[in-house]
């Protein structure tokens, strides 16, 4: 059974405890040298049994994968990294693994040291870490030893070389919407985008995905996500013509922000598209300027029952993000099947074209190491979420 939920790592030590006996034929190892006491006989030859070994970290296991959890167990996203152990913790009783032994390691107290910490452990699979800038500096440390990462990050820049990201990608929901958005007769699109890496990316695939479908776009603006720079934007949107979709690529809250701003100076018609990030965001449903959007995310069918049997087990709900902490074990029970103890993780597993299914539906790794998932269209109606268009049951 696997011993997680400790934080750190396990500092249990062997140890070999010799054992006097007899009064008159006390022996004592001194190096390798027999010392026997003066006019006692000497005991016959024997090959000694050698003592286990005493190592720093964890102690030899023939039974058990060893795996290691890197998420921040203190500090300020303490709270996210605690639901990633807590769902792992579940999906391991779930599926009854009594061959895997999961180690948490706490990366807020550096994600180098929790990477060196799991390799000197003999962990041979490490899953997480949640931040970009830790996968790249646990990259650093896990290359060199031959151990794969199954990180919970969304950058598909940290992606490739025996590291894997199990986060959802913007640009696979954004290329989703847009086409369904084709489907319905769309052509012409705009987008408010933030300044910074994701909207520069949300940029590039909207202009990819447009392309790809024969449609336009029409304008571009970025914004600084205060209200005069929402403002300043939207009235540009408009200035080189009408548009039928535009994309609002930001979270839910700033969606409820902008959307009053776009039906009063750029357009009272036009359709608007989000991003997954709505997903996470439980004000939307409520908002009426935001009635009659879409946005694409995986399905959230499972998720339910997952998140009220979490709810029960550990008295609060759990972080959305939880469930890859969930999907992560039952993609690696599911190698474990053919996997030998003490051998190094078969990654050529993990290029499935089938691919896998768990709590957020199916999804496969593509060979760049970028998880492909099958999404679902919503459309936000009065105070709830509608899915328009179903995920895919597979590949």
């Amino acid at each position: 059974m696997a011993d997680k939920m400790h934080l750190g790592q396990d500092q249990s030590r062997r140890r070999s405890i010799l054992k006097w006996a007899g009064a008159s034929a006390i022996v004592f190892l001194a190096g390798c040298s027999t010392v026997i006491p003066r006019g006692a006989e000497a005991p016959p030859t024997a090959t000694p049994t050698p003592p286990p070994p005493v190592t720093a970290g964890l102690p030899e296991d023939q039974k058990h994968h060893r795996i290691a959890l890197l998420v921040p167990l203190s500090g300020q996203n303490a709270g996210i990294g605690q639901s990633l152990a807590n769902a792992t913790t579940m999906a391991l009783l779930d599926t009854k693994a009594e061959n895997i032994r999961m180690t948490s390691y706490d990366t807020a107290r550096g994600a180098s040291v929790a990477a060196q910490n799991a390799i000197r452990d003999g962990n041979k699979l490490i899953i997480g870490p949640l931040l970009s800038d830790n996968v790249v500096a646990v990259a650093t440390i896990a290359r060199p030893a031959g151990v794969p990462i199954l990180s919970f990050s969304n950058d598909s820049g940290v992606a490739g070389n025996n590291v894997y990201i199990l986060g959802h990608v913007p640009s696979q929901s954004i290329s989703r919407v847009v086409d369904y958005a084709k489907s319905k007769g769309m052509t012409r699109f705009a987008a408010l985008v933030p300044n910074g890496v994701y909207g520069q990316r949300a940029s590039s695939t909207l202009l990819r995905e447009v392309k790809d479908i024969g449609g336009t776009v029409v304008s571009i603006q970025p914004f600084t996500r205060d209200s005069q720079s929402i403002e300043a934007a939207t009235k540009k949107l408009s200035q080189n013509g009408e548009f039928d979709a535009i994309l609002l690529a930001d979270n839910g809250d700033m969606a409820i922000k902008a959307a009053p701003y776009i039906r009063k100076n750029a357009s009272a018609t036009a359709k608007i598209l989000g991003t997954d990030l709505w997903n996470t965001s439980s004000n939307l449903a409520g908002a009426p300027s935001m009635r009659g959007a879409w946005f694409a995310s995986v399905s959230d069918s499972l998720y339910k029952q997952y998140a009220d049997k979490y709810r029960a087990r550990y008295g609060t709900p759990p972080f959305r993000l939880s469930s890859l902490g969930y999907d992560s074990v039952l993609l690696t029970v599911k190698v474990a099947r053919n996997w030998k103890v003490g051998s190094p993780f078969p990654i050529n597993q993990l290029i499935d074209k089938g691919g896998f299914i768990g709590l957020d539906g199916v999804f496969r790794f593509k060979p760049d190491g970028v998880a492909e998932r099958a999404l679902e269209v919503q459309e936000i109606r009065n105070g709830s979420f509608a899915v328009i268009d179903p995920a895919p049951r597979g590949f």
